[in-house]
């Protein structure tokens, strides 16, 4: 059997940390047959229980804070962001997401639209400037992206950025933010991919 959650006693908190590479089925059933093992640990005081490891989807930590909640009364808080955007990013990480859950938008957003999706986002249309699309994993556009797109928006550095014609001011992958210059030659750029500590586009 995996041993997805591995329970460590810290000074002021219970630390779970959730292995990085298991999928969310084999976390659930580890944490399961953990849960007696880690509810001997509360008397009488409630000492809080942090959550760490792998960056997990938002329905991914409320089933996790559910399941602990509904066996021990305690506050239970993960460094997984619950919010997408550069602000929430506590830490970069690297995962292929060849695949992943998909939103489509069907048609153009205009200034003042953001999108957002903890998966990847499929724009069937342009993203104009002033509109925003915001992913966790793989941002997509079929027109021609001139607004803001941000993908690997929980921190993932594998996520790509690609579109019809990329014609942006700027493109965010993970925690890295690339400003692109008013007169880059881009007619023919239509990929943006993290590659080391900065963003290229082809």
């Amino acid at each position: 059997m995996k041993n997805s959650v591995m329970i460590n006693l810290g000074k002021e908190e219970i630390i779970l940390k959730i292995a990085e590479n298991d999928t969310h089925g084999e976390i659930i059933e580890c944490l399961r047959r953990k849960l007696p093992e880690l509810k001997k640990l509360y008397k009488g005081e409630r000492t809080p229980i942090f959550v760490t490891g792998k960056t997990l989807k938002n329905k991914e930590i409320d089933e996790i804070r559910n399941m602990i909640k509904s066996a021990i009364k305690v506050d239970v808080t993960f460094d997984s962001p619950k919010i997408l955007g550069l602000h929430g990013i506590k830490k970069t990480f690297a995962e292929e997401i060849e695949t992943s859950e998909t939103k489509f938008h069907r048609g153009s957003l205009r200034s003042g639209n953001k999108v957002e999706y903890e998966g990847s986002l499929v724009i069937l249309g342009d993203v104009n400037a002033g509109a925003e699309v915001v992913a966790g994993d793989n941002v997509v556009v079929l027109g021609i992206l001139r607004g803001l797109a941000h993908a690997g928006a929980k921190g993932n550095k594998k996520a790509i950025i690609a579109a019809a014609q990329i014609d942006a001011p700027q493109v965010r992958i993970s925690n890295i933010v690339k400003e692109i210059e008013k007169g880059d030659d881009l007619e023919r750029k239509t990929y943006a991919y993290v590659n080391g500590e900065d963003v290229v586009i082809e």
